[in-house]
């Protein structure tokens, strides 16, 4: 799992999808260090890969191939504050990661970069200014505590 240097605490929720009763696990950055400034990543970047389960989740070697991949990012996308995961989604055959980087363009860059050399991994990328992180206030009014 990802830690930003931003994040001070991770926490972690879940819903539940009334039709099916299947459950989308979330972890989110619930608190960042006093000093942490948004302000510096207006784009929001979200990964998706879409996978296959009766149960909804992904099999233990589709996740950990996953994780991998998250593990592969951090130390580049993160390094000198330039992004920071916010919030990764798990169920309904879906995982996203939702990231907030200083610009598209060095996104794309730091991206393929730290994927270099590496299996191609089954991912969407979608990106869209959102300097309110509007995506995470959203999720984080929505969490009950």
């Amino acid at each position: 799992m990802s830690i930003t240097a931003q994040a001070q605490v991770w926490a972690t929720a879940t819903s539940r999808n009334q039709s099916n009763g299947r459950v989308i696990i979330f972890r989110y950055i619930k608190e960042f260090s006093p000093d942490f400034n948004r302000a510096t990543q207006p784009e929001r970047a979200i990964l998706v890969w879409k996978y296959q389960s009766d149960r909804g989740m992904p099999a233990l070697e589709e996740r950990e191939r996953m994780d991998a991949m998250e593990d592969a990012l951090s130390p580049v996308l993160e390094k000198d504050g330039f992004a920071t995961l916010a919030l990764v989604s798990t169920g309904e055959n879906l995982r996203e990661w939702t990231f907030y980087v200083k610009s598209e363009d060095g996104f794309m860059r730091r991206l393929n970069q730290a994927l270099a050399g590496k299996a191609p991994f089954p991912i969407q990328v979608h990106m869209a200014p959102d300097p309110q992180w509007s995506t995470y206030e959203t999720f984080r009014g929505g969490v009950r505590e």
